[in-house]
């Protein structure tokens, strides 16, 4: 898995969105190796209400990482330029970095009680056909 330094992910244009979900899909399948949904660290939404606008829960890539902070094992490193790195041998599924998350946008996968985390691979931005989401400079 290739993590472009310094370049976080970002909403470009919400409103391109149609909630084909092909970005969820591919952060699922290529970083958590699964095909459920619920196992991407992206997750496009219905914002609700009568015009049912879509949203983008992403990380934001804290250049201070508070849930890299939190971290007691040291499974999450900050990453230059933003965001974290995860090593997953380290990660005892404690949960601390999901209660740190400033934009709670780390689930916890409890089949294999550990986090689903943003590592800005930017895979999701590749794979969105409408250009909605994209890796930029921090």
């Amino acid at each position: 898995m290739v993590t472009s330094v310094g370049r976080v992910l970002k909403v470009l244009n919400i409103n391109r969105c149609i909630s084909c979900y092909s970005c969820m899909l591919a952060c699922a399948r290529t970083v958590y190796k699964s095909f459920s949904l619920r196992k991407s660290a992206v997750q496009i939404r219905s914002r609700g209400g009568l015009q049912s606008r879509l949203q983008a829960d992403i990380c934001r890539g804290c250049e201070d990482a508070p849930c890299a902070a939190a971290c007691p094992t040291g499974a999450l490193l900050p990453r230059k330029g933003g965001g974290v790195v995860y090593l997953p041998a380290k990660c005892n599924g404690c949960r601390e970095c999901v209660k740190a998350c400033i934009v709670r946008v780390i689930a916890f996968d409890e089949e294999e009680a550990r986090p689903i985390v943003c590592i800005q691979c930017g895979t999701c931005a590749r794979f969105c056909p409408h250009e909605v989401l994209a890796m930029v400079e921090g």
